[in-house]
């Protein structure tokens, strides 16, 4: 165990709390979707955000032939395929076509952050910029 002095504790003091991702996850405020991230060649687990998978799970009547299952899909890959395409960077944000009720556009900008997670791993959040 280490004895050094923590330097930000000295100045801040302990946390007052602390909200972790795995509470995240247990509250619903992310949602977990690693198995599926990995078929789209993630190597870390994936988490998206309440307000996108909201968007995901609420499929469009003209748009009914849609799944969850296919539009979260859609998210991680594309997600992935940004990831590649911007190696030097621990936050990126990529743009897909996720239809929504009561708006024309078609496209949507999300973003991916690849963090430490609750004992410093490799984890990845997509949302939308205001989730973060």
């Amino acid at each position: 165990m280490n004895n050094e002095p923590n330097k930000l504790t000295e100045i801040f003091g302990e946390p007052i709390s602390i909200y972790t991702r795995a509470q995240a996850l247990d509250d619903g405020n992310l949602i977990d979707l690693t198995e599926l991230a990995s078929e789209a060649g993630w190597r870390f687990p994936v988490a998206v955000t309440a307000a996108l998978w909201q968007v995901i799970q609420t499929i469009p009547k003209a748009h009914d032939y849609q799944d969850t299952r296919g539009r979260a899909w859609d998210v991680v890959c594309m997600a992935a395929f940004a990831a590649r395409a911007n190696r030097d960077s621990s936050r990126f944000s990529f743009e897909l076509i996720l239809h929504r009720e009561r708006t024309r556009k078609k496209y949507v900008r999300l973003v991916a952050d690849c963090g430490p997670g609750d004992h410093g791993e490799p984890v990845v959040t997509i949302g939308f910029p205001e989730d973060f």
